[in-house]
Order: structure tokens, then sequence, then C-alpha cells
């Protein structure tokens, strides 16, 4: 199968891009760099550095003529997207509208689209959350997201553009950047092993849903051929505090620095963690990567690898 993937010189993209090649598959690649490294380039896949706003976009997809697009590009960042609404509304909603407008010229069949379940339903009503719960988002990275998941509907609807929502958890491992992508595991591994001091924001007793990176690639490559038209949680089931996972990656590190808080930030979600019952029934998918190794295998990663600036090799 031919499949092209936004994003995927990223930390989630490039492992998407992996398994996908791993699987046999013919991968494109698009990414305008701003937060994707070259080192995380599969040598297997073609590369574009295109942004997914630039009407070049169309020429790729015209010449490549994926059957399947995996939709991984976007400003992921809540807290940048507090101060930078516009940025991500620009880049998340009216670049994944240039790339939908591209798919139904070209002949696309199918989108799978990285959405996001810890930014999208808000203060959450019930836990976990499921797929059907209301949709409150807090931040303008998770309604830029969230937004894109009403166009995905109308191509089907209107065009006959196949889709999957992923809507991911707290992803973590190798590869995430502990600067830009503001992921908590990755930003105090950092810290942690470079001499720094982590902060937790507020009491730490905030929950979030870790999952591991290689679990959310093999959603994306279960979702090539099946669960069109539907939503899917991506996550444990399971809140996890950032104080727990400051306490474990301590252990791991070495880590006996003071524990310092910070205040709280806002537009950030108290506690969540998602149901992901239906992506069991109908995708056959869970999560096999357990907390502990998949945090052994991030700090592994963090003190054999040198983080390049972002766009560099």
């Amino acid at each position: 199968m031919k499949i092209l993937v936004t994003g995927g010189a990223g930390f989630i993209g490039s492992h998407v891009v992996d398994a996908l090649v791993a699987a046999g598959h013919d991968v494109s690649v698009v990414d305008d760099l701003s937060t994707g490294r070259r080192h995380n380039l599969n040598p297997r896949a073609r590369f574009y550095q295109v942004d997914i706003r630039d009407a070049a976009l169309d020429d790729i997809i015209a010449q490549e003529k994926p059957d399947v697009v995996s939709h991984q590009a976007a400003r992921a960042n809540v807290r940048e997207s507090m101060e930078k609404p516009i940025l991500y509304a620009d880049v998340n909603i009216l670049g994944s509208l240039n790339l939908l407008e591209s798919c139904r010229r070209h002949g696309v069949r199918k989108v799978i689209y990285a959405s996001t379940g810890g930014a999208s339903y808000g203060e959450p009503q019930q836990l976990p959350v499921p797929e059907d719960h209301p949709i409150n988002p807090l931040d303008p990275y998770g309604a830029s997201k969230h937004h894109v998941e009403h166009y995905l509907y109308l191509y089907r609807a209107n065009y006959g553009l196949d889709y999957t929502i992923l809507r991911y958890p707290n992803v973590f491992g190798p590869r995430q950047d502990p600067h830009g992508e503001a992921g908590v595991v990755a930003i105090f591994t950092g810290l942690m092993l470079s001499g720094g001091e982590p902060i937790i924001n507020g009491t730490g007793e905030q929950e979030r849903d870790f999952v591991d990176v290689s679990d959310v690639a093999r959603a994306n490559w279960l979702a090539l051929s099946q669960g069109g038209g539907r939503v899917y949680n991506i996550g444990s089931g399971t809140g996890t505090s950032i104080n727990r996972i400051y306490a474990l990656l301590a252990e791991l590190t070495s880590y006996d620095g003071p524990v310092v808080h910070g205040p709280s930030k806002q537009g950030e979600v108290y506690k969540i963690y998602l149901d992901a019952s239906r992506a069991r029934r109908e995708l056959g998918w869970y999560p096999k990567m357990s907390l502990e190794t998949g945090l052994a295998r991030t700090v592994e990663y963090f003190r054999t690898s040198i983080l390049a600036p972002a766009g560099e090799p």
C-alpha cells in the first residue's frame, strides 16, 4: 500500500513511518522540520520538506498518489497554543484543510487523523473518558485538533474520503523533544540527566494517561484497514500522577536533586485518562508496553542520544 505520512520526521510521526515501513508499505513523508528532525527520518521513506499549508503539498500528493494519508503533522504544545492561538488555527485547521482538498482532488482513499484525547474533552465529567463525552477543550491546541474531526466527517459524507480518527493520550518515548513538544516525560528526563532542575507544575497530583509511542504507532497501522468513519480513544484507561512520573524517572536516572514545585499552568486539565475499550473491540488495539518498561526505554534513549536542534541532522 502507498502511504503518505505528514509530520513523519517528528516524534510520533517517525515511529508511525517506521512501523509502516517494517510492515512492507511504500511510504513517503511530508514534514517542514519546524519541530521534526532529519535524523528521525526512515531512509526507506521518500522525504519532502514542505509545510502542510503550502500549495506545493498538492503537487506531492498528485505525484505520490497515496492510497492512505496518515496525518500526524500539527503544532502540539498546549502552553504555546495559549500564547499563539492564531498560529494553531492556521497550521492545525487550515493546514489540514489544504491536505484534505488535495486528498479529494487526487483520489486518496482514506485519512488516518492524529487527534487528541488529552486536550479535546476538557475537564472530564467521568473517568475514564469515553469517545461520546462532551467536547469542551480548555486550550487552543485541543480546539484546533478537534475542529478538523468535523471536516473529516463532511469530506466522507460529501466526497467519499474515508477516515479513522485516533484521539491520543500523553504519548512518550524515544525521540520526543524535551523542549518544543513539551512532553513531561521528555522534559523531566532531559533535565535529570543533564544536571538541570525539573519543576512540577502545581501539586503534581494532576493525572494523565501515558502510553508509549510504539503502541500509538501500532494503532495507526491497525487503522489502515479498519475503523472507517470511526473515532477511537488510544489510551491505557489509567491515570498516573505527575508526582509518580517524577519519582519513577528520578529512580531510573539516579537523580537526587530537590523536588521543586511551580505554579499551575493555565489551560491544563487536572485529571484525564481515556476509555479505549472501543479500540480494543473494533481494532484489536490495547497498550502492550508497560509504563515502567516504556520509561526505562525512554531514559536509555536519552542517555545515548545527542538531541540536535529541530530541523538539523
